[in-house]
């Protein structure tokens, strides 16, 4: 194998760093060749991240359906406890998170590979601080603000009780959010596939025996309380995957006195970060809260398109990572020519995603409703609006892949500024003035979103072929100095 095919299959050999570094320029035909090895090489690592992220979603839809099984009132405060946490807890993690799909894949590129376990550390703590203030207080304290909003104090305390004792696993999902990009960086993606495989069937198991067991069930509470232990599970799932298998070789050791200082720099790939996540989130939200103005059956309409979209940004979203790791270890490795390299297979990437995602949603539609209800009334809703949700897919996969080259690059500002204008300058006022003033009701509401969607993925691919690499590969090199 010669120095440039080690490279670009991903086993790279740090005893020999600086000739892989240097290597020659391929001629067109190697082009070709190394075009394909990083074709497979994506293909390959992406397939393990769809199932570790597809089980994670499963966790949440686990947790209302138990919460369904208790009653209509405990299926509202659970969905809405849900919705909440997932806006001001996990849409936080996963968003301050993607600094380390730039610190943590540059620093393994680069061959400094004890710096991947520091920036492991120095995200987890910056992330701990902030949830003990302000997102723990927000939750204990989520009663009070979530009664301004919701006329029934009965469901707005159910989900606070929900809130609360979900507080104390929320560390659990930190520590697994920012250790699968610890594992990740060093091309172990299968790591979170297997902590899953083994916790979806246990948290089945903690619903039964915790919520609804005629003996040791204990009804509502009993539901954040399985979360809680699944949350706690994975993580220490994910620590004792690197201690006994593989992950180690990045692990310095505890580094207290680093983790603690030099917070600056990482902040600023994780405040936009927080952004282009937080405002992908929000914008769905604002979305069902104007559903709800068009009737109970177009809510609940709206509540299937946006869990039926959900469940389809796991296949762009698996993808995008593995492509911003691979790329993060090529900026890492100083190599522009073998990340602009990568930077070519996006396109074709997103365009199949599209077409897949389109396909299943378009012809698959009547059989995905009818998953969700028995209702007439809502099936004829969302049967149409599941028109809308399919073409949206074509934008929304050239989006996730681009937001994944954007924050392998380390370029999350550019992504959280993108994200801002289309959704909160094109997608909602566009899609409310089509639904309440044009009258076209919740299919405004979509081709609102359609054109923001469009115009976040055209904005995110103008932006990744202009991009200036030899100003990427300085901002690096500052990270890690």
């Amino acid at each position: 194998m010669n120095t440039e095919e080690q490279l670009l299959v991903g086993s790279i050999d740090y005893e020999n760093y600086d000739a892989i570094n240097q290597h020659p320029s391929t001629n067109e035909s190697d082009y070709v060749v190394t075009l394909k090895s990083e074709f497979s090489f994506i293909s390959s690592a992406s397939l393990p991240l769809v199932i570790t992220f597809f089980l994670q979603y499963l966790l949440s839809v686990t947790t209302i359906y138990a919460a369904g099984k208790l009653g209509p009132k405990e299926l509202a405060a659970a969905s809405l406890a849900v919705c909440t946490f997932n806006i001001t807890g996990l849409a936080v993690y996963q968003g301050m998170a993607t600094s380390l799909d730039s610190f943590c894949s540059q620093a393994y590129g680069s061959g400094k590979l004890t710096n991947v376990g520091l920036y492991f550390q120095r995200c987890s703590f910056m992330m701990m601080v902030i949830t003990l203030f302000p997102l723990s207080f927000i939750w204990w304290h989520s009663g009070a603000i979530l009664k301004l909003m919701v006329p029934d104090a009965e469901l707005a305390e159910m989900t606070q009780t929900f809130l609360r004792i979900n507080t104390f696993g929320a560390p659990g999902l930190l520590l697994f959010e920012t250790g699968k990009r610890f594992l990740q960086a060093q091309h172990i993606y299968n790591a979170g596939t297997y902590v899953l495989v083994i916790v979806a069937p246990l948290n089945l198991f903690l619903n039964w025996i915790l919520v609804w067991h005629p003996t040791y069930g204990m009804g509502y509470e009993g539901l954040p309380i399985a979360v809680g232990i699944v949350y706690w599970t994975t993580s220490l799932l994910m620590l004792s995957y690197v201690y006994f298998i593989n992950g180690r070789k990045c692990w310095g050791g505890i580094e207290l006195e680093k983790a603690f200082i030099n917070w600056k720099p990482m902040l600023k790939l994780a405040i936009p970060g927080l952004i282009m996540v937080e405002a992908e989130y929000l914008a769905f939200e604002v979305l069902t809260i104007f559903s709800s103005s068009f009737g109970t059956e177009s809510l609940a309409a709206q509540s299937i398109a946006a869990n039926v979209g959900s469940l389809c940004f796991q296949l762009p979203f698996a993808v995008a990572v593995a492509l911003s790791t691979r790329i993060g270890h090529f900026i890492g490795m100083e190599d522009a020519k073998a990340a602009r390299l990568v930077c070519k297979l996006t396109p074709i990437f997103a365009t199949a995603i599209a077409l897949l995602n389109f396909s299943l949603v378009f012809f698959g539609r009547s059989w995905l409703v009818s998953l969700f209800t028995d209702s007439e009334e809502v099936l004829a809703i969302a049967n149409k609006i599941m028109i809308l949700v399919a073409i949206n897919q074509i934008g929304d996969a050239y989006n996730v892949i681009g937001a994944g080259v954007l924050r392998g690059q380390g370029r999350q500002r550019i992504g959280s500024i993108l994200n801002m204008i289309s959704y909160y300058l094109i997608a909602l006022p566009v899609g409310y003035f089509l639904a309440f003033i044009s009258n076209l009701g919740l299919h405004g509401l979509w081709f609102g979103l359609i054109g923001g969607v469009a115009t976040l993925s055209l904005g995110e691919f103008i932006c990744i072929y202009t991009s200036n690499w030899k100003e990427i590969l300085s901002d690096s090199r500052g990270r890690h100095d």
